[in-house]
């Protein structure tokens, strides 16, 4: 795997992230995005203006809502391990509140899979990807979510 590069926000810019909020604005990045040489969907390491560690994003440098934080621990983040703990979040929620047969599984942002969501009417499922980086993740989250008991079809 290649090592992340690592993007500083403008000052003051961290005070949403700090208060639970996932989005990185493409105007509270420090420099040029456009002339970063990142890629949609590319993880990248988030700093604040003094340079402490905030955590994992990905990013699409062409778009408005340029970053989306995934978790704040990025030592030995792993992709595979971070959206397989996330979807089983959602679904042992929707297990306990009695919706995992019909209706929403996952809800982007609320469950922490900012760019997901996930429809389930019976045995099928209605998979909406709407960010870059969870458009990178399709390959897994289709294999994730095909263990899903009593799923015939996505």
């Amino acid at each position: 795997m290649s090592e992340r590069r690592t993007l500083r926000l403008k000052r003051e810019a961290d005070r949403r992230l700090r208060m639970g909020h996932l989005w990185v604005y493409a105007n509270e990045i420090e420099g040029k995005l456009g002339q970063l040489g990142l890629q949609p969907g590319q993880l990248v390491d988030l700093e604040t203006a003094q340079g402490r560690a905030l955590g994992v994003a990905y990013v699409n440098p062409n778009v408005l809502i340029a970053a989306r934080l995934l978790g704040a621990d990025s030592q030995g983040f792993d992709p595979q391990r971070w959206l397989a703990g996330r979807i089983e979040a959602a679904l042992a929620l929707r297990r306990r509140i009695g919706t995992l047969q019909y209706g929403r599984l996952i809800f982007g942002e609320s469950d922490g899979l900012p760019g997901l969501v996930v429809d389930r009417y019976g045995p099928v499922l209605s998979v909406q990807i709407g960010t870059a980086g969870m458009e990178a993740l399709r390959p897994q989250i289709q294999a994730l979510l095909q263990q899903v008991a009593g799923v015939e079809a996505m």
